[in-house]
């Protein structure tokens, strides 16, 4: 467990780390969020990750008291202090204190809290026998409703679709749009391979632009393979040769089975497994290490010195 946590300009202990009862991201679920891998000292794709954040709240017109090299190192200092060579950030941006109505401009500054510890989302089992997994009815929230981009800390729509693939005993379940299109796993960006065409659900249906996805894509175009982003159905899953997930929790999980449905022969593909092990090699030197001798934001104890109780 994490024994230092940032919260709003200071480093305090698991305990002590706090927010109020009125913040809008507990009551209203305002707020965005990063998750961040930390492997062997190196955030990997780290500057990835805060332009990620930023752009969602812009989009939800948050301002974020933090500029982004205040922001990196927030997040280095914050694994330094826990001593972490390997483990998994939870950067989390909310509305901050407000009242108990929807106004959000009555949160007067955002809160800002850094987490990082440890996280372990599938078995070992998981990656070398890959996932069976389903299709649930909870389908997800069209672009129009809320931007997939938007890495929204409102997860309800996720956790139903969750809900419904453990109550069916599958440990991830798919997310169809409201035509019948895959767009996402409820944690988890989804690729089939189908001969040398490797194919994602596009963002614009609505499913997260992931940091993993982005580099699993461009290490499958190093590897020869035509990647496309385009729509597809459990059809072409079905009648697909591999099938798997990725995400910054679960890097690249091969998925075996969907609905009662073997995928190719019904075991972790080649591909699938080569993917997974460039990956876990290439993600120790991309990104920010914590070795970096950024300089300590001058203002940081300053910029909530008024925050609302």
């Amino acid at each position: 467990m994490p024994d230092t946590v940032f919260l709003d300009g200071q480093f305090v202990s698991r305990k002590d780390a706090k927010v109020s009862v009125f913040d809008h991201c507990l009551l209203y679920g305002d707020g965005v969020f990063e998750g961040i891998r930390l492997y062997d000292g190196c955030v990997f794709r780290l500057d990835e990750h805060l332009d990620r954040l930023y752009s969602s709240a812009k989009y939800i017109a948050l301002k974020i008291p933090l500029s982004l090299e205040e922001m990196r190192w927030v997040v280095l200092e914050t694994c330094r202090r826990n001593e972490l060579q390997n483990g998994y950030i939870r950067l989390v941006v909310t509305r901050g204190v407000g009242d108990l109505g929807l106004a959000p401009w009555l949160c007067k500054i955002a809160s800002v809290i850094v987490i990082a510890s440890k996280i372990t989302l599938y078995p070992d089992e998981a990656y070398t026998q890959g996932l069976r997994i389903i299709t649930v009815p909870t389908q997800r929230m069209p672009v129009a409703a809320l931007n997939g981009r938007v890495k929204s800390c409102n997860y309800l729509n996720n956790i139903l679709a969750k809900l419904e693939g453990n109550n069916a005993g599958a440990p991830e379940a798919l997310m169809l749009d409201a035509h019948g299109y895959a767009v996402e796993c409820t944690g988890d960006n989804i690729f089939i391979l189908k001969g040398k065409i490797l194919s994602t659900p596009p963002a614009y249906m609505g499913a997260l632009r992931g940091v993993t996805r982005d580099c699993i894509m461009e290490m499958g175009k190093e590897m020869g393979f035509e990647v496309r982003e385009e729509p597809f159905t459990r059809f072409e899953i079905f009648d697909a040769d591999e099938c798997f997930m990725t995400g910054t929790a679960a890097e690249v999980v091969p998925v075996v089975n969907l609905d009662a449905r073997p995928i190719g022969d019904g075991t972790p593909g080649k591909v699938t497994m080569e993917l997974y092990d460039r990956f876990r090699e290439f993600v120790k030197k991309d990104g920010n290490h914590l070795s970096e001798a950024l300089p300590e934001p001058e203002r940081l104890h300053e910029i909530w010195a008024q925050k609302p109780e």
